[in-house]
């Protein structure tokens, strides 16, 4: 390839982007782009790009937006999966998608902070001092409680593994989740997920979005729980049926729930989650979809992202995600 390419970076809210990658060394027109918009305004924007740099799903890429970019011949993912590419109409138009490595620590450890700060009432606790109070909660330590794992892959089997020298006892339920694997990581199987949730006392979300988990957690299964159980959710958003959530927890059916994956994200300034009362009351503490979002993470993807370009470029393998 002998012009020079056109390389957008798209959603680096954080402005890090530039300084974690040798961006130079590509000898491209790099642009970084630290807002997410959608339709036409996208088309426009990335018209004159050669390649795509994703991070995460924060930018869906469905058919009508691959075969609506002439220019476009590479799409980098950060991570081994972004089910929000149609990787199927990339193909079809000649375009090649490839991914980074990707890390199970930082997602993980933002899970088990989100299971100890909602079991303490933290985030109530922290907007008391703010605000000039005292102690405003009495809660729990996990010595004894009961955490219920929905997903027992990479990342529920860290949390696990986290979670062990607290003192909790532990169950999982997944829809193929086995007698054997429950073995292997030290772990109770759940005959179903009613039974999880009604025994959890806390409950953590490590599945991934798929048309069987779509709203998985909904209204019935929210019945399920006990009164004062939490629910995390460091997984995807559309998992949670957030209406169903918001019901629950204003009719003190639930605890308190502890979300850092949304919807729609970034999660807009007016939507019905933003619940300033249930917030400054510690009952709903939201996170910014931050889980895998350490240093060190944004410093692989970044890293690789520009290593994918460099060896696309001069003809060398990628990590090629197929249809």
């Amino acid at each position: 390839m002998t012009s020079k390419l056109n390389v957008a970076v798209l959603d680096d809210y954080l402005h890090a982007a530039p300084s974690l990658a040798d961006w130079g060394g590509l000898g491209a027109n790099v642009v970084f782009f630290n807002d997410t918009i959608r339709g036409p305004a996208l088309i426009e924007r990335l018209q004159p790009f050669d390649v795509i740099c994703l991070m995460r799903e924060r930018t869906p890429f469905p058919a009508e937006l691959i075969n609506a970019l002439p220019a476009l011949r590479l799409i980098v993912t950060s991570g081994k999966r972004n089910l929000s590419i149609d990787i199927a109409a990339a193909a079809a138009r000649g375009v090649r998608v490839c991914g980074t490595e990707s890390r199970a620590p930082a997602t993980a450890q933002h899970a088990m902070t989100l299971i100890l700060a909602a079991t303490r009432g933290l985030a109530a606790e922290a907007i008391s001092m703010r605000d000039g109070g005292w102690q405003r909660t009495m809660g729990r330590d996990l010595n004894g409680l009961t955490l219920g794992l929905i997903g027992l892959g990479r990342l529920g089997e860290a949390v696990a593994a986290l979670a062990r020298p607290f003192g909790v006892r532990m169950i999982a339920w997944s829809q193929n989740l086995t007698d054997a694997r429950c073995a292997e990581v030290g772990v109770e199987r759940a005959p179903t997920l009613h039974d999880l949730l009604a025994f959890s006392d806390i409950a953590s979300i490590h599945q991934v979005l798929s048309d069987r988990t779509r709203s998985l957690i909904n209204a019935d299964a929210l019945a399920a729980m006990k009164p004062d159980a939490i629910l995390v959710n460091t997984s995807r958003g559309p998992i949670l049926d957030s209406a169903a959530l918001l019901n629950a927890l204003h009719a003190d059916r639930l605890g308190a729930a502890a979300l850092d994956v949304f919807d729609d994200e970034p999660l807009p300034a007016d939507h019905p989650l933003r619940d300033r009362a249930l917030i400054d009351a510690g009952r709903l503490i939201l996170t910014p979809h931050i889980g895998y979002g350490s240093r060190q993470t944004y410093e692989l993807f970044y890293r690789q992202t520009a290593e994918a370009i460099a060896a696309w470029r001069d003809g060398a393998p990628i990590r090629e995600l197929k249809p």
